[in-house]
């Protein structure tokens, strides 16, 4: 690696501070743990690395005359057949591994047909090569919002709602581009259902003068207060749609993962070389 980079012409300062970087502890519960190897995730350190590292891997795909994008160390190549991926992904594994001595992750590079595979968190549909957020996106959002939702930390609606919104705006600001939204109004959906179970949970009991409050009539709020079912199962009861609407959680600022009322500004196009790594596929 260090003779890689010496190699790039990166200066002897900007070495050292690399090497630094790269032999910093990590913080974890409290305690400094040491680093022995890797690249800490999240910092700028990894795609600069990568791109410097992988930049032979770019030019063997060019000369092959292959069809490529890459990201940091995930990329995909685009061929005719699967008898053409599977021989390619043959002969790029054994170029990682032997001539740039790294490994290839098994477990993520696979050939399949286009659609059946994720880059970078997006899914391409097989009419129409329509861009879709992928299908782990969303679980991992889910299990985020799981963890912010949870009973058990003691915050009040509020501050849910606003570490709800640091989430949502980073991760609709990503994810924007997609064009499929169906899947997008099912996650607004279960998103605000898990908001008025919170609420409901949190109300306790005082759920029937809390719908009475919120104009709920008074014989809904009393079979909905008495009723034997659980939160989850209540918070898509009539009672609770009536006293906490879609325009209630819109008031309190909470970002609509599948809204384009907003006209974004599309960014310039550009014809270039996309930076990337070594844990795609062949599709």
């Amino acid at each position: 690696m260090n003779a890689r980079l010496k190699k790039s012409g990166i200066p002897t300062d900007v070495l050292g501070l690399i090497n630094r970087y790269l032999k910093a502890p990590t913080a974890a519960d409290g305690k400094l743990i040491a680093t022995t190897k890797g690249v800490p995730q999240g910092g700028p350190l990894s795609p600069l690395l990568a791109n410097i590292v992988l930049n032979k891997l770019d030019w063997e795909l060019h000369r092959r005359q292959l069809s490529f994008v890459r990201y940091a160390d995930d990329f995909q190549i685009l061929v005719g057949s699967r008898r053409s991926a599977e021989r390619i992904k043959a002969n790029l594994t054994h170029f990682i591994e032997c001539k740039l001595k790294l490994t290839v992750n098994t477990e993520k590079s696979a050939e399949d047909h286009f659609w059946k595979r994720s880059f970078l968190g997006f899914r391409l549909l097989k009419k129409g090569a329509r861009i879709k957020v992928s299908e782990s996106s969303m679980n991992k959002l889910k299990a985020k919002v799981r963890m912010i939702t949870r009973r058990t930390r003691g915050r009040k609606f509020t501050q849910i709602v606003e570490e709800l919104k640091k989430s949502l705006l980073g991760w609709k600001a990503y994810f924007d581009i997609s064009e499929v939204l169906s899947p997008l109004k099912d996650l607004d959906k279960w998103i605000r259902r898990k908001l008025r179970c919170y609420l409901w949970k949190q109300w306790g009991r005082s759920g029937y003068r809390r719908l009475r409050g919120l104009r709920v009539d008074r014989f809904l709020a009393w079979n909905t207060a008495k009723s034997a079912h659980g939160p989850w199962r209540l918070s898509k009861s009539p009672a609770l749609y009536r006293a906490l609407p879609n325009r209630y959680f819109r008031n309190l600022g909470l970002p609509e993962l599948a809204d384009r009322s907003r006209k974004r500004i599309e960014p310039p196009w550009y014809v270039t070389r996309m930076p990337g790594g070594v844990g795609g596929g062949a599709s």
